[in-house]
């Protein structure tokens, strides 16, 4: 097992030698263009609005599903379909009914945080995950149909999926996460890996036995200030996923230093001010670079990403105290 845990005001650490210097992640190519869809699920009598963000090339491209946070749309989290899709990537973005911008939509504003306080549910994280199934189940089929805007662009055999917020427990949820009442029933076995933004820990019962079906790599993303009114989440409890998955898949974690849990919206960060207030530009070129090299190295067994991400890149796009580890399997 290889193992690398970062901060980079650290000098007791050791990276691997090789480091990908000929590797760029925040580089990309090609044109990219954008569709709207919507996938009917008739055995659940529900419709799944859908945000596509397509590549130039229309050769079969590694596919990267996107799932919202609680109140939120597959209109969101833009920057990362854009500059993933510039990368050659087919994205697709969901939107979860129940647990969507419906929520606060049309609400007074002493109503709103109630209501996603209620919308904050089991019920809802099971729809979620299902939503990502049938979803799945319908890309072979898309793949095939004449005239459909994915026919023939998809490689199914190399599928991730990623997450904010309460799309990071959906994350966690189709990639095993589960316990002894309900066993990984969530869990989809085409993706190959996931990417969870702002991840959570179950509010009860043990991490490590919630996450001890997980079965493939993971890339976990929080702050130093990622808190969020809702869900009982905060800095503390975020951190305790990494050490709970289990030491059979990849795993990796980035913490930006006082980065706060909007730090992973589609919002341009703002330039710090002298008071150290606003958000940090760097941030979303940490969160980009180390998204890319993930789908890079899981989604294209690129060994070049592999070394930066386990080498010196990675660390080279850091400041000084963000906080980057990893683990490999044994």
């Amino acid at each position: 097992m290889i193992a690398a845990l970062c901060s980079i005001s650290s000098t007791t650490l050791t990276f691997p030698a090789a480091s990908g210097a000929d590797y760029a992640p925040l580089t990309t190519s090609g044109k990219v263009s954008t569709e709207t869809y919507s996938l009917v699920d008739t055995a659940r009598s529900r419709t799944i609005p859908l945000r596509f963000y397509l590549p130039e090339n229309i050769e079969p491209q590694p596919v990267v599903l996107f799932s919202h946070g609680l109140g939120g749309s597959c209109d969101n989290n833009r920057y990362l379909g854009e500059h993933l899709a510039g990368r050659g990537y087919v994205c697709i973005f969901l939107q979860h009914p129940g647990s969507d911008e419906s929520v606060w939509k049309g609400k007074k504003p002493a109503e709103i945080m109630p209501a996603m306080q209620q919308a904050a549910n089991y019920e809802n994280l099971k729809l979620r995950c299902e939503d990502v199934k049938a979803l799945v189940g319908a890309l072979a089929q898309w793949n095939k149909l004449a005239g459909h805007p994915l026919k023939g662009r998809m490689d199914l055999d190399r599928i991730g999926i990623s997450g904010h917020s309460f799309g990071a427990q959906t994350t966690q949820g189709v990639l095993g996460q589960g316990n002894a009442r309900v066993g990984n029933q969530f869990k989809v076995p085409e993706i190959t890996g996931g990417i969870a933004y702002s991840p959570s820990i179950p509010l009860a019962g043990s991490p490590q036995e919630a996450f001890r079906r997980v079965d493939r790599p993971m890339l976990l993303m929080t702050g130093t200030k990622d808190d969020s009114p809702v869900g009982g989440q905060t800095p503390e409890s975020r951190r305790k996923v990494y050490p709970a998955l289990p030491e059979t898949i990849d795993r990796y974690e980035l913490v930006l230093d006082g980065a706060e849990h909007s730090v992973f919206s589609e919002r341009e960060p703002r330039i710090r001010t002298l008071r150290g207030t606003g958000r940090n530009p760097n941030h979303h070129k940490v969160i980009l670079s180390l998204s890319t090299a993930f789908w890079d190295c899981y989604l294209r067994d690129d060994e070049n990403a592999k070394k930066w991400l386990q080498g010196d890149g990675a660390k080279a796009v850091l400041e000084q105290a963000d906080q980057w580890q990893f683990a490999t399997r044994n």
